[in-house]
């Protein structure tokens, strides 16, 4: 096949406020003092991409990282060194400990199942999560007293609440059952709080918590709502203008009818990209302030915007998708983890 021309560029494009970030990380960290703040980079940077979001981490002095999946690792370690990630799902065949140990990352320890494969594979420095009430991943109570527990080199001893987002009894009952492990439990460090946990106080924070959400611009718990700054602006190209006139209907089973002569653009933005069908009717993207309602369904590759409040945008102009966590959750009905994740791969810098 000969050499292809490189390609221009794409019609949708995703600004990080590098900025941001890192004073999301600042603020993290200062809030998880005495310990120190990690994060959680998985589903590439929750979205964002890992080749942006860790050396800006890295740049403002996070020095504990973690991935969920083994595949992940590698494009971490691209930006960081070995020893300050974790892979949160642990080693799950021999294969994965192995692989664990050649590139020197520390598995997370769910069981007594991966504490036998990481051992067998010659063990090593690792972290152990353990299940305070969330009944996901970690190991039981029940089981921390096992003789494989005891031949483990722990540097991290995790557990992960379930409810921290809200004012939930839970959250105290996992602080105390965390505490006793932790007094069983031989580890350098001990690991509790996620971004809201965080927010729930010094006594959740111990040596080391693992944000995630919160560093990208998410809002979990109200305390956080004044110091998380916005950081991802997706914006899309406009690709056709277009006068319609009273009567005419737009888009996929016309459930917009338009009641005037309107103009109106389609924009190249669409499920493909992550903005899901939940939008249509209801959400608008924006041009300088001004707002462009969105006019009937979502489709895979194109909206179609009213353009009343933006005379001036013409063909091949550019428009912004409001991407502030917390107000999109709401108006979208997705989760601020929903947002960030299901974004597409077609975005560019």
């Amino acid at each position: 096949m000969p050499d292809l021309p490189s390609a221009p560029p794409p019609a949708i494009r995703l600004r990080l406020d590098r900025d941001a970030l890192a004073a999301n990380w600042r603020t993290l960290d200062r809030r998880s003092g005495p310990g120190r703040a990690g994060a959680a980079v998985k589903a590439d940077a929750y979205g964002l991409g890992v080749s942006r979001v860790v050396p800006a981490l890295r740049d403002a002095g996070t020095r504990d990282f973690f991935v969920a999946h083994w595949r992940e690792a590698a494009a971490v370690l691209e930006h960081v060194p070995a020893a300050q990630l974790s892979v949160l799902h642990g080693p799950l065949t021999a294969e994965d400990a192995a692989y664990a140990r050649m590139l020197g990352v520390r598995p997370v320890i769910n069981s007594l199942h991966q504490a036998g494969l990481w051992l067998d594979a010659g063990g090593g420095l690792c972290d152990l999560m353990v299940d305070t009430g969330i009944n996901r991943l970690g190991l039981p109570l029940s089981e921390i007293g096992d003789p494989l527990i005891e031949r483990l080199e722990i540097d991290v001893l995790l557990s992960h609440l379930a409810s921290a987002d809200e004012d939930s009894p839970l959250n105290p009952l996992q602080l105390v059952r965390f505490e006793e492990a932790s007094r069983e439990i031989p580890a350098r460090r001990r690991s509790l709080a996620n971004s809201a946990g965080i927010a729930l106080g010094r006594a959740y924070t111990f040596d080391l918590t693992r944000p995630g959400l919160s560093l990208y611009g998410g809002v979990p718990r109200g305390e956080l709502a004044q110091d998380i700054r916005q950081v991802a602006y997706p914006q899309a190209a406009l690709m056709q203008v277009r006068q319609i006139g009273a009567g005419d209907t737009v888009g996929y089973n016309a459930t917009f009818t338009a009641p005037a002569p309107m103009r109106v653009g389609t924009v190249s933005l669409g499920y493909a990209d992550g903005f899901l069908q939940c939008w249509g009717g209801k959400g608008a993207l924006a041009h300088q302030g001004s707002r462009l309602p969105l006019l009937g369904k979502v489709s895979m590759d194109m909206v179609v915007v009213d353009l009343s409040a933006a005379p001036m945008l013409r063909e091949g102009d550019w428009v912004d998708v409001p991407y502030a966590l917390p107000e999109a959750a709401l108006l979208s009905g997705l989760s601020q983890y929903e947002l960030l994740t299901t974004l597409g791969r077609r975005f560019s810098d």
